[in-house]
């Protein structure tokens, strides 16, 4: 699938990083340093304007290394870019440790997942379908 995308920043495009990947990298696309205090967040700019094709949508997710290395996420994870926004990507970075962390140019700091997804039609009705489950909500399966 082709994706129409501007690149107004100097770095490449965002790229999987092995064949097998399912997300592409998303690079910080500043001109200074931003330093992320302990539980300090900030929204990052990539540079980055897409047009995902209808029925898509584009995932924004922590990068595994930065959130197991460094306590780094994305803070609303996952971030949602709808096929018909059209403004720059921007993600949305808390520190959850107890360091601070130096956002650099250039960094990757999340990956992009394009995925399809459906609309749904509500059908108003007044009883639900019996399940093994039911209404049990969080913590309702057990620890094991």
């Amino acid at each position: 699938m082709k994706v129409k995308i501007i690149n107004n920043s100097p770095y490449p495009l965002p790229e999987y990083a092995t064949e097998q990947s399912a997300g592409l990298d998303l690079r910080a696309n500043i001109e200074q340093d931003i330093v992320l205090g302990p539980l300090e967040r900030a929204v990052v700019p990539t540079g980055l304007f897409i047009a995902l094709p209808g029925g898509f949508e584009a995932q924004i997710r922590p990068r595994s290394g930065l959130a197991a290395k460094h306590g780094i996420t994305v803070l609303n994870t996952p971030g949602t870019i709808d096929a018909d926004y059209r403004g720059e990507l921007k993600v949305i970075l808390v520190n959850l440790s107890n360091e601070p962390f130096t956002i650099v140019a250039g960094e990757r700091i999340a990956q992009m997942v394009v995925t399809r997804h459906e609309q749904v039609e509500w059908e108003s009705v007044d009883s639900l379908d019996e399940t093994a489950r039911g209404a049990g909500g969080f913590g309702s399966t057990g620890k094991k």
